[in-house]
């Protein structure tokens, strides 16, 4: 490891990263081997974070990412939310259908912001907090989509909410991001080679927004 970083942060931040993408959680012995970092060492880390709220223990003494870190990501949201906001007013102005950015909180979908056209009668409204499993919608299905770099967009039909139809693409590129950018309509039918161009450059932008 280079001279002018912290070996300890590192560990840390490693740790923190490996419990988050473990929702069944691990146990310390477990946790040292996929750090490939010494149990003793790993129980101090662990011990460390604990005091800081960024770990907790379950009654069978499995780790998991603590409460501390929903406050950390608080107060990153906004300004994930502003950077993206325009890319979203433009999508959900030029379509006529609600946008949104979903971010991936372990196994839901939650919508972190949500922009309405301004010119339809009528539309979806969907709120900023709404969480969904994300093997349902195509906000959570574009996330999984991640993993998949052959499949550009998720589209959907009634799966949320009866008569709405959404289509959304992955946020790719952006360490430690796993979101989508969508829209969703109350129309008959969803019109992919017009819609699917139009999120995929949205989900592109909202990610060169965020580098």
């Amino acid at each position: 490891m280079p001279s002018e970083t912290s070996q300890t942060l590192d560990r840390g931040l490693r740790a923190l990263k490996v419990l988050a993408d473990t929702p069944e959680g691990l146990t310390i012995t477990e946790l040292s081997g996929r750090l490939e970092v010494n149990r003793t060492v790993v129980y101090r880390l662990v011990s460390t974070l604990e005091q800081h709220g960024l770990v907790r223990r379950d009654a069978r003494s499995r780790l998991f990412v603590g409460l501390g870190v929903l406050q950390l990501a608080s107060a990153v949201q906004p300004l994930v939310r502003d950077l993206a906001m325009p890319v979203l007013r433009s999508l959900a102005e030029s379509l006529g259908s609600t946008a949104h950015l979903t971010f991936a909180d372990g196994d839901e979908a939650l919508a972190l912001a949500v922009v309405e056209p301004t010119w339809t009668d009528f539309h979806v409204a969907y709120r900023v907090g709404a969480r969904h499993p994300l093997s349902q919608g195509a906000a959570g299905k574009a996330i999984t989509l991640l993993d998949d770099s052959e499949t550009p967009y998720a589209v959907t039909s009634g799966e949320l909410q009866s008569g709405a139809r959404g289509l959304a693409a992955p946020v790719r590129g952006v360490e430690g991001l796993r979101a989508s950018v969508g829209v969703v309509t109350l129309a008959s039918s969803i019109d992919e080679d017009a819609v699917a161009p139009q999120v995929i450059e949205a989900a592109r932008l909202v990610a060169e927004r965020l580098r």
